[in-house]
């Protein structure tokens, strides 16, 4: 039988109709034909919502005696045995009543789910585990029952129910939510329009997220690319440059102005060397975006516009927000620049906002991608200009009637050699000499068509100009590289200068050292390398991106920081030039691993320290708590020894008793410091092994004085895998020391449940509790919380549990009881091996599932 399908009404606030919608779906299902029952439903004596309960069949709840009261709660076995279609079970978040089947109604559903079957539930959004907080900072109450996120969220379906606060606010003063004496003060408390408005808010928001989650799985399930306009997303590309801030405020107020909008800042870096944004810059946009609640992606590509359209379809983007370029006015003869570019090409499915900012017709600044090397695109250009220009202009110039004469023809040429000397640097600019040279030379000086020249002065002044133009080109040239240089020692300098603030600040984990490497130089992955010896093999110390290598000679850049250790990066070559600022990242790669190593040792040293603080507690406690028992021990044998006292049969079993409580104190004291140190030393092997906790927990309550315990362990619960000595002893502490601190009057309930993979048991005692910071606390050897008395044990019962809960992949948590107490949460692995055993049919009840007071 497959597991039922869960469909929940989410309701902001009390009192929206969330039940009333419930049943209302209910009637007409069972118009359809379809078997459904009411499992548990609460009206809270509103006629209205009474009224739907009508013509629907209700399952008999079951009674519980608690502190002299009789409450109900749902039937779960009698829904089981019943076995409908679709059950209804109000309000999923509440508190089952102590001595009830499971601790809450949301595992009791779980429990029908996985019977098969289908559930209608209620739950308000302020009874969601992680809106926990935010709730009480709205509205000043705590909520104290709740679900976990995850029980929602794996529901089938989510229908929100959705009132205005206004409209809520006079259901509830016309008296339909709440009894007459209690309208106004909830009016003026929880449910002022303030109040209402914020958890409408929230419940609008999260059933957003959960939506947006089935859209961007159905999208990836069925390859969809395309656009779809159901939620604002907002993409802000920014260059690195200061106008980057300015782009990421604007997305947000335009996110801002569609509720549940988000926003995503992109860099898109070349492929070809450094990133040619300050990196500096780049930290501090991060951080912006990522204040206003976006995210920061960084993307390699060299087509820009095409990487920026692939990223914002990739991500289900609506709108593109972009800068005005800071190209200046003539510059757009090489191209309309990318703002324009993904304008024209995003098509009617994204928006592009094309922002004017500070920084727009500036121009771009000083290049900071390759160093002292022009660009490929500028050499070209160079390249062209100083060879087809010269060819150009000499057409241009002879296919007019009347020249502009010699002079002038050599100017023109000498603006084509500076031109070339620009965009490519000197060798283009020395061509561009060349070339002119030679023309000027058969086209423009007589005799014209020859390469003689017959007036010497024209000799002259054509060697003047060569020597002009080279001696132009050079200057031109020298100064592009050095340029070029100092754009490239910046943006080293700000490289530098980030990873030395990162060290200052102790930012020195490795995995985010190598990130920062893959994306300074745009490779594919990276990885730290280091060996024992020169003979061993290489060893992986960290890596980051797709398949990195495991030996240097493997890699496309090897960067040795000694002979046992190397930096190995793959994607491309890097030019020389790189390698320096290359090797400031090798250098702070081998710091990075060598504080790893530092903490690790500090980490064990610390171990070590709490060894120490061990074995002086272990000595306190055998300087009293042990000596108590032995004490009394001696007094009660030295007493029977006694030839001067005739002790009557009485008496002599009284210190017989006596003699037998202070051996088994003893035996438990010493039980458990044994345990702790096998914990310390790490020799606690459990054998694992599925088994039953209807088994194991009967067992460990041995020791347990008669009717001090609840046990209700239902045989249907699934096999667990655990060791059981390990978990009989655990149990036995707990259940131990619940005992101990839980009134007399007040029995300690031990019950089981499941929860997805896990099987919980709970230990509940009434007893005064303990504070939230110390719920932690209670789990440190040798520690024993408020006034226990001395003698009463070394405090190491809850420490040994844990441990051999843990050493078993489970966990030992504390809760707090609600109406008081406290509450032991011990989560097991699933084992899965056991089918679900069928209910017993009403009535009939055997000892196992019943509660049983332990003797």
């Amino acid at each position: 039988m497959g597991r039922g399908k869960l469909r929940i009404y989410l309701g902001a606030a009390p009192g929206v109709g969330k039940t009333y919608d419930m049943l209302s779906e209910a009637h007409r299902r069972v118009e359809r034909g379809t078997d459904c029952v009411v499992g548990f439903v609460e009206h809270h004596d509103r006629p209205r919502t009474e009224v739907m309960l009508h013509g629907l069949e209700q399952i008999p709840r079951r009674t519980i005696d608690y502190r002299g009261a009789v409450f109900t709660e749902m039937d779960v076995d009698a829904v089981l045995a019943r076995a409908p279609e679709v059950a209804l079970v109000d309000e999923l978040a509440h508190t089952n009543v102590p001595g009830s089947r499971n601790t809450k109604r949301w595992q009791d559903v779980e429990e029908l789910l996985a019977a098969g079957i289908d559930v209608t539930s209620t739950v308000n959004i302020q009874h969601l585990e992680s809106l926990g907080d935010v709730v009480e900072s709205i509205t000043g109450v705590r909520q104290r029952e709740t679900v976990p996120d995850e029980v929602v969220r794996r529901a089938d379906q989510i229908e929100l129910v959705d009132m205005s606060p206004q409209a809520l606010r006079r259901r509830m003063a016309h008296g339909n939510i709440y009894q007459a004496d209690k309208v106004d003060a909830a009016l003026s408390n929880y449910f002022r329009p303030g109040n209402l408005t914020a958890l409408r808010e929230l419940a609008l928001l999260w059933v957003a997220d959960r939506v947006d989650e089935y859209l961007q799985q159905y999208r990836g399930e069925h390859g969809i690319r395309a656009t779809w306009q159901a939620r604002e997303r907002i993409v802000v590309g920014v260059t690195g440059g200061p106008e980057g801030r300015t782009l990421i405020r604007r997305a947000a107020r335009l996110a801002e102005k569609g509720a549940g909008g988000e926003v995503l800042a992109v860099y898109i870096a070349r492929s070809d060397g450094l990133t040619s944004a300050s990196p500096k810059e780049l930290a501090l946009q991060r951080t912006l975006v990522e204040d206003v609640g976006g995210s920061f992606h960084h993307v390699i590509g060299d087509d820009i516009p095409s990487a920026l359209l692939d990223f914002a379809r990739g991500v289900n983007a609506t709108q593109i927000v972009l800068g005005v370029s800071r190209r200046r006015a003539w510059q757009y003869v090489f191209g309309p620049g990318v703002s324009a570019t993904v304008a024209r090409e995003s098509g009617p499915d994204l928006d592009v906002h094309i922002v004017t900012h500070a920084e727009a017709g500036r121009g771009r600044g000083l290049p900071t991608v390759r160093g002292a090397r022009l660009g490929r695109s500028r050499t070209i250009a160079g390249w062209i200009v100083g060879v087809a220009g010269p060819l150009l202009l000499t057409w241009l110039l002879t296919s007019l009637d009347t020249g502009p004469g010699l002079a002038n023809d050599m100017l023109l040429f000498l603006s084509l050699t500076v031109t070339a000397a620009l965009l490519g640097g000197l060798l283009p600019a020395l061509a561009s000499a060349t070339a002119g040279s030679l023309l000027l030379n058969y086209y423009f000086t007589p005799p014209i068509h020859t390469w003689t020249i017959a007036d010497p002065e024209n000799i002259v002044a054509i060697a003047v100009f060569f020597a002009v133009a080279v001696s132009v080109a050079s200057v031109v040239g020298l100064a592009a590289r050095r340029t070029q240089q100092a754009a490239r020692l910046r943006a080293e300098s700000e490289t530098l200068s980030l990873l030395a603030g990162s060290v200052l600040r102790g930012e020195t984990a490795l995995h985010a050292l190598l990130e920062r490497v893959r994306e300074t130089f745009a490779m594919e992955s990276v990885a730290l390398l280091e060996r024992v010896s020169e003979v061993e093999p290489w060893t992986c110390a960290g890596s980051v991106g797709p398949a990195p290598v495991h030996r240097p000679e493997d890699s496309d850049v090897d960067m040795p920081i000694s002979d046992r250790l190397a930096l190995a990066l793959s994607g491309r070559p890097l030019p020389a030039e790189d390698r320096r600022l290359l090797g400031a990242f090798a250098a702070q790669a081998a710091v990075a691993l060598d504080r790893r190593r530092l903490v690790d040792e500090a980490e064990q040293a610390r171990k070590l320290a709490e060894a120490n603080h061990i074995r002086t507690s272990l000595l306190a406690a055998v300087s009293h708590d042990l000596r108590t028992p032995l004490a009394a021990i001696k007094a009660a044998v030295t007493s029977l020894r006694s030839d001067d006292i005739e002790w009557s049969d009485e008496d002599r079993a009284e210190l017989l008793e006596g003699i037998e409580e202070g051996t088994d104190r003893l035996d438990h004291l010493v039980g458990n410091l044994l345990d702790m140190s096998r914990l310390q030393t790490g020799t606690v092997t459990p054998l694992i092994r599925e088994t039953g906790l209807d088994e194991v927990v009967p067992m460990a309550l041995a020791g347990v004085p008669g009717g001090s315990v609840e046990l209700d362990i239902p045989e249907t619960l699934p096999l667990v895998s655990v060791d059981r000595g390990l978990l009989e002893r655990a149990v036995a502490n707990i259940v131990e020391n619940a005992v101990r601190y839980s009134p007399d009057a007040t029995p300690v309930v031990v019950s089981a449940s499941t929860l997805g993979d896990r099987v919980e048991l709970r230990v509940v005692d009434r007893g005064l509790g303990i504070p939230d910071d110390a719920k932690e606390a209670v789990f440190e050897p040798f520690q024993r919380h408020g006034d226990a008395p001395r003698g009463t044990g070394v405090g190491l019962g809850l420490a040994v549990a844990r441990g051999f809960v843990e050493a078993m992949g489970g966990t030992v948590t504390a809760e707090d009881t609600p109406g008081g107490g406290l509450t032991m949460v011990i989560a097991l692995g699933r084992a899965g091996g056991r089918a679900p055993v069928q209910p017993e049919p009403p009535g009939l009840t055997t000892a196992a599932t019943r509660n049983v007071r332990t003797n």
